[in-house]
């Protein structure tokens, strides 16, 4: 009993707590019975229920009780319950945002979700959850070239392949981020110095552009492409253009090199066979070459092997002879080789050589032999020149004819020299000679050498050696004086032309003409063989050959040869009296290229006609462009052809002092023409192609550049105007009609209004 007491004091204590807290709140007099219930005064408990609560009946007790979303103690207090401080998650699920009202609330799916039941709001008790939008399914979030990438929530956008962020980094968000994709333009080429573009371009990404030396460089490098990358720039070409030098002409087996040469593209080296040795198989010459070496020559030099036959014996002491006829150059030297024998104890042997040099096919000599004597004669070719020497005997008369005072015979030995031969009888008395010598040239007219001079001996064999000119024709009387029969002999000599060289100094001057200076004797005509070959690197089937002689008696001859533009020539110039021609190599500058070949027409309004590009001759140098060039109307009548610095489209000054929409290689130009557009946004080597501004008025030119030596030379046509005026007479009848069409039409239509 004393435990249940305890208790009940326990629970009693706690309830007047309770009822103290509740007392507080409502002022109405309530107690505890001893079942632990409390109980009223007489008071409605209904009618003193709070506005947020409703009256409820429990267990035959009424009481007031707060309404859903409120709490309290439904008499003085309702207040709102905030079901979204349990947590977002906690009351509406993931990926929402949950918002308070009064007895209630309601959730809403967070940005980039959506409802499943379709609607912006929702309350939970129903299964409603939110789902993640894909934004991907609606086109154009990312904008042109952008990539739309679901996140959950939200969406990023990536550019993609041939476009690249503009003003910021990627993942972008287009409403969130000042970023967007543009798309790749590298822009221009990077430029290589002395090199080409080959061809036409774009600039967009993976497009490539291939570079091209420029005439008179070449590159050992074969990677001559650049490609526009995803980073919106260009590789950088790994070109490397040099100027074309071949450096020293190569050496070719016995050949020497002659004249001047240089070693930049074009030139041309000229060889001789050396003495010995001839080329058959015409000129050797090497020439340089594109890619910076030398082009040897298919002609090689070979050994002379000269062959000597039918030698025969006349005037019983003269040998004749023939040799192959085969040889180009037959002019050389005879070895002689003689050798006598007779039982005349006094002269019991005679051995002499003697050298003959001639350009007979049939040489001849005649020989200083004792009479009565056994010979044999060896005749062999000097070195370098090798023959198979021939050999042939004989025996010379006897001396009885040759008792008289007054007869003696002379041989010529050595080319210029004489020997006089006395009966050895004779010999010991002395006798005088009187010499008189004449010498002409073939190929001149008047007597180029004359003189006479006495010549005393008494010895029976005597020699003379004269001062002759080379290359002449001489006629020798040798006459015996004080013999009462003045016996005379005349002697005929030939002599070679001079092995060393006569032509010395020669020199180039305005550009084609030559003079040099002849170290022989003064005011001595002389004739010159000029012998001139053209060759055109650039225009393979050029060639050009001249050959003409002029006489002059100056020693500082000069003259002026009638030579094309833009050739390389090889000019050799041989004196007759000489043995070797002296050779120079010359480049005559290239002038300007013929005019271009247009169909010019007037445009009016756009867009224009397809233009028609020719190619151009070669006749006056090698054609290395052709460009397009976009002027105002307006300049037409002041451009200067030649104006090397027209921009591109891009630069500051293009709109008013036009610029170059196109320029393409000579070498990407087909044979039989090429059609372009102006204005078809493409690159054409460096230079961009821009559409005409709508309302400005142009003309269009061609310009064909040619570029050799280091020197440019340009001819220019005008292709098109473009106006923009109202519909005229040449509209009607037809845009692209030349100036001579349009004269015609308009006559034909002036015919018919009559």
């Amino acid at each position: 009993m004393v435990k249940e007491e305890s208790g009940w004091t326990e629970r009693k204590k706690s309830h007047v707590k309770e009822k103290e807290f509740l007392h507080h709140y409502n002022p109405l007099q309530v107690d505890l019975d001893q079942t632990g219930k409390w109980t009223e005064e007489g008071l409605d408990i209904c009618a003193t229920c709070h506005e947020h609560a409703t009256c409820k009946q429990r267990e035959g007790k009424k009481m007031c009780v707060c309404k859903y979303g409120f709490v309290g103690n439904g008499r003085t207090q309702c207040v709102d319950k905030d079901e979204c401080q349990f947590g977002t998650t906690v009351v509406c699920g993931n990926h929402t945002s949950c918002h308070n009202t009064l007895g209630g609330f309601y959730c809403i799916c967070l940005e980039g979700y959506r409802a499943t039941n379709n609607n912006k709001t929702f309350i939970p008790n129903d299964g409603t959850f939110c789902t993640d939008i894909d934004e991907c399914e609606i086109s154009g979030l990312c904008r042109q070239g952008g990539r739309c990438v679901n996140t959950p929530g939200s969406f990023e956008c990536y550019c993609m392949d041939g476009y690249l962020p503009k003003s910021g980094p990627e993942p972008f968000h287009p409403t969130r981020d000042a970023t967007s994709c543009t798309e790749i333009d590298c822009g221009t080429p990077p430029e290589v110095p002395d090199a080409y573009i080959i061809g036409n371009y774009t600039s967009r990404l993976g497009s490539q552009v291939r570079y091209a030396c420029k005439e008179g460089f070449f590159s050992r490098l074969e990677d001559t492409v650049s490609s526009c990358t995803g980073l919106g720039t260009w590789e950088s070409p790994k070109l490397n253009c040099q100027e074309i030098s071949c450096g020293h002409p190569p050496g070719v087996r016995h050949a020497v090199l002659v004249g001047n040469h240089s070693s930049s593209l074009g030139s041309v080296a000229h060889y001789v066979c050396q003495e010995g040795f001839e080329s058959t198989g015409g000129k050797i010459t090497s020439v340089c070459t594109e890619k910076g070496i030398w082009r040897e020559s298919t002609s090689t030099c070979t050994e002379i092997i000269t062959e000597i036959n039918d030698v025969s014996v006349f005037n019983d002491t003269c040998v004749r002879w023939k040799i192959n006829p085969g040889r180009i150059n037959p002019r050389m030297v005879y070895v002689i080789h003689v050798q006598g024998h007779r039982v005349d104890p006094v002269e019991s042997v005679h051995e002499e050589t003697v050298n003959l040099t001639t350009d007979s096919r049939t040489p001849e000599v005649c020989l200083d032999l004792h009479h009565g004597t056994n010979y044999t004669v060896s005749i062999a070719t000097a070195p370098p020149i090798r023959s198979v020497p021939a050999i042939i005997g004989f025996q010379t008369a006897e001396d009885d004819l040759l008792e008289d005072d007054g007869i003696f015979n002379i041989s010529v030995f050595n080319e210029v020299c004489l020997k006089l031969n006395r009966h050895s009888r004779k010999a010991g008395s002395e006798q005088m000679y009187q010499f008189k010598i004449l010498g002409r040239r073939w190929y001149l007219r008047a007597v180029c050498h004359a003189t006479s001079f006495n010549f005393t001996t008494g010895e029976r064999a005597s020699v003379v050696c004269l001062d002759l000119y080379p290359a002449t024709d001489y006629t020798v009387n040798v006459t015996l004086l004080g013999s009462p029969k003045q016996h005379s002999v005349q002697i005929l000599i030939t002599t070679a032309p001079a092995v060393k060289q006569t032509i010395s100094n020669i020199s180039i001057f305005n550009e084609t003409c030559l003079r040099w200076r002849n170290m022989k004797i003064a005011d001595i005509e002389e004739m010159y063989l000029l012998h001139i070959q053209g060759q055109r690197w650039y225009q393979k089937e050029f060639a050009q050959e001249i050959t003409f002689n002029i006489t002059s008696s100056s020693q500082a001859p000069e003259v002026c040869l009638d030579l094309r533009p833009g050739t390389n020539y090889s000019v050799s110039v041989w004196a007759w009296s000489s043995a070797l021609p002296v050779v120079i190599s010359l480049t005559t500058q290239i002038t300007e290229p013929p005019l271009p070949e247009v169909d010019f027409f007037i445009a009016h309004g756009r867009p224009l006609p397809r233009l028609k590009l020719r190619k151009a001759k070669e006749s006056n140098g090698p054609i290395s462009s052709y460009q397009v060039l976009v002027a105002p109307l307006a300049l037409q009548s002041t451009f200067s052809c030649d104006s090397g610095g027209t921009a591109s489209f891009f630069s500051n000054a293009s709109d008013v002092d036009g610029y170059v929409a196109a320029e393409l290689l000579a070498r990407d130009i087909p044979d039989d023409a090429m059609e372009i557009a102006v204005g078809d946004r493409l690159y054409y080597g460096k230079y961009y192609n821009a559409p005409l501004k709508i309302g400005n008025e142009y003309c269009i030119i061609l310009r064909i550049t040619s570029e050799w030596n280091k020197v440019r030379r340009c001819s220019c046509a005008v292709w098109a105007q473009v106006t923009d005026s109202s519909l005229t007479l040449e509209q009607v009848v037809g845009v692209g009609l030349g100036s001579v069409a349009v004269v015609m039409v308009l006559a034909f239509l002036s015919f018919l209004a009559v």
